[in-house]
């Protein structure tokens, strides 16, 4: 079955061909030039990924992921032509799944469709079939839940914040390699770009440390990567 792609950009000529490279490329794809237009499209016809332009009319990117959130389970990737490192990462902190920034090549863009869908599927299969609950001291997930809880708490967790600290606590006590959390939580197409685990790393050490400037639980390795270390109340 042909994958839906919901393209949501303001700008027509923008909408058009990339609905039609992902239309030639084998995906089914459909367009909106605004928020509100995709998420009433989105509930008729509820897409496999949104492509989603940060700088829309009306509702804006920020508002209309949060909506999108809200609404439904879908992988999310920021379209934005704002090149500030803030809106890129304030984009993965509310919950996007990727970012691509304006003007990409077509390739490039096709290229992180083809490996979020890869991965939802890869993920959809890991919690079918290893679906049981995770303890890690007094941390506990449940990956087909997709519940946190750190003493009996529930910690508020991003897509990739749960992915990464699942691949951490699957691994308790051991060191992961940088390159092993980029392979497993990113996919190999992030090989050679760990500003992405430094960013996730200090969001997880703001919501699990009592310290995050001094981490107790999740610890840098030097020159290796990052370990979790089981802590009880």
């Amino acid at each position: 079955m042909q994958k839906h792609i919901l393209v949501v950009d303001d700008d027509e000529l923008m909408r058009r061909s990339v609905a039609y490279n992902l239309e030639q490329a084998g995906y089914r794809a459909n367009s909106a030039a605004s928020a509100e237009d995709a998420l009433a499209l989105s509930k008729r016809d509820k897409p496999d990924l949104i492509l989603l332009d940060i700088g829309l009319p009306g509702m804006d990117g920020l508002d209309a992921l949060r909506s999108f959130k809200a609404e439904m389970n879908v992988p999310i990737i920021f379209v934005t032509a704002r090149r500030r490192e803030l809106d890129e990462i304030l984009g993965l902190e509310l919950g996007a799944d990727d970012y691509i920034t304006k003007p990409f090549d077509m390739s490039l863009l096709l290229a992180h469709v083809k490996a979020m869908l890869r991965r939802t599927v890869n993920e959809e299969s890991v919690s079918s079939s290893h679906g049981e609950v995770i303890i890690a001291g007094d941390l506990s997930l449940d990956p087909q839940a997709h519940i946190v809880t750190i003493g009996g708490q529930p910690l508020e967790l991003t897509r990739r914040e749960f992915d990464m600290l699942h691949t951490l606590m699957m691994h308790a006590g051991q060191v992961i390699s940088m390159h092993d959390l980029l392979s497993s939580v990113w996919g190999a197409e992030y090989i050679g770009e760990p500003q992405v685990v430094y960013v996730h790393i200090r969001w997880l050490r703001e919501k699990i440390e009592a310290n995050p400037e001094k981490p107790e639980r999740i610890v840098t390795v030097r020159g290796v990567g990052y370990k979790l270390i089981p802590k009880e109340d």
